[in-house]
This record gives C-alpha cells, structure tokens and sequence, in this order.
C-alpha cells in the first residue's frame, strides 16, 4: 500500500504563492507518473498538474498553466507543486495521486494511490 502525504497548504490573499508538497512512502516512487489535482466545494475533482517519472515532462490544465509549477526530487519521494498568482477560484483541496507506469496523464481514473489532501484557501 503506497501512502502519500500532502503539505504546504494554507490561507493567502490572491496574488501570493505557496509550495505544496507530497512525499510517498514506497520506494518505487521515481519509477511512477504524479499528479496534483484539486477540488472546490460542490464541484468534482479536477487535473491540476502531471509529470512523468523522470520529471522532464510535464502537463497542466488550461487554468492553471503559466502560474502553477509541478517539479519532483526522486532521491526524497517527493513531488512539488508552486503555485504563484494565486487567484480566489484556485480555493480546493489538493490532492496528490500516483499511477502505475512512468508516463504523466491528466485522467483521474488512472492514479492507484492518493493522498489525504491538504486545503488551499485564497482570499480576495
């Protein structure tokens, strides 16, 4: 059972930054696909950010892309995501998620494994 664990969440204005962190606890975690995706109240879940094993891929949704930044560090199990200009409508929860295989992909139904989730607030 792979356990992930979110952090890095919190309350901001808009236009601040924060960096959400996900550390998985399996060791094949460098051989996996990452993904952040989010969740609004009332609203289902949502691809925010992929990227493949190796890190020099990466995929955003339309939303996001130009201020949100997905990057990982193998060597400590860890998958980050920066977010900056960060707006109201980005208020979630974030999610991180594992697949099996080494390719990114930005469909929900294919992550094995998912984190907790960790509460991003932004106020206007």
């Amino acid at each position: 059972q792979v356990q992930l664990v979110e952090s890095g969440g919190g309350l901001v204005q808009a236009g601040a930054s924060l960096r959400l962190s996900c550390t998985a606890s399996e060791r094949t975690f460098s051989t996996n696909g990452m993904g952040w995706f989010r969740q609004a109240p009332g609203k289902e879940r949502e691809f925010a950010a992929a990227i493949n094993w190796s890190g020099d891929r990466t995929k955003y949704a339309s939303s996001v892309e130009g201020r949100f930044t997905i990057s990982r560090d193998n060597a400590k199990n860890t998958v980050y995501l920066q977010m900056n200009s960060l707006k109201p409508e980005d208020t979630a929860i974030y999610y991180c998620a594992t697949r099996r295989g080494p390719l990114l992909s930005g469909r929900r139904d294919e992550y094995s494994y998912w984190g907790q989730g960790t509460q991003v607030t932004v106020s206007s």
